[in-house]
């Protein structure tokens, strides 16, 4: 499967599940000084994080991010790179925490047909409710 074909699988997958798709932002986050780029799928929906915008229940993205966080270390280990892709969903007024993790399971088990034995969950280490769910 080509990229291009995972991404508008993944978006499909969530506006047929009432997800309203957006298209990724600019790699230079417009009207937002407090970041020099986009390195999160969520940089676009901060106003909704916020409490500044109301008008969402459901939305889906795939956000083109750009870290600079930790440019070090990018070729040295398989996890840090500095340009990717970032597939996101955002639930019910941004709030829930069960809605993400259970959609995204479903498009990786259902559709892309992987095992949940070959699937690990993170958490921050600090989280009890998100280790709960």
């Amino acid at each position: 499967m080509k990229v291009s074909e995972l991404r508008q699988a993944y978006l499909e997958f969530f506006r047929k599940r009432d997800h309203r798709v957006f298209p990724s932002d600019s790699l230079i986050p417009v009207g937002d000084p407090s970041l020099l780029f986009t390195g999160a799928g969520m940089n676009q929906f901060k106003p909704y994080f916020l409490g500044l915008k109301k008008d969402l229940k459901r939305a889906a993205s795939c956000q083109k991010c750009l870290r600079t966080a930790d440019l070090e270390r990018v070729g040295k280990t398989e996890y840090h790179h500095s340009f990717f892709e970032m597939p996101a969903i955002f639930p019910s007024a941004i709030i829930s925490r069960r809605t993400p993790s259970c959609g995204a399971g479903n498009f990786v088990t259902k559709m892309l047909k992987i095992s949940e034995n070959r699937l690990w969950a993170s958490v921050y280490e600090e989280d009890e409710e998100a280790r709960g769910i």
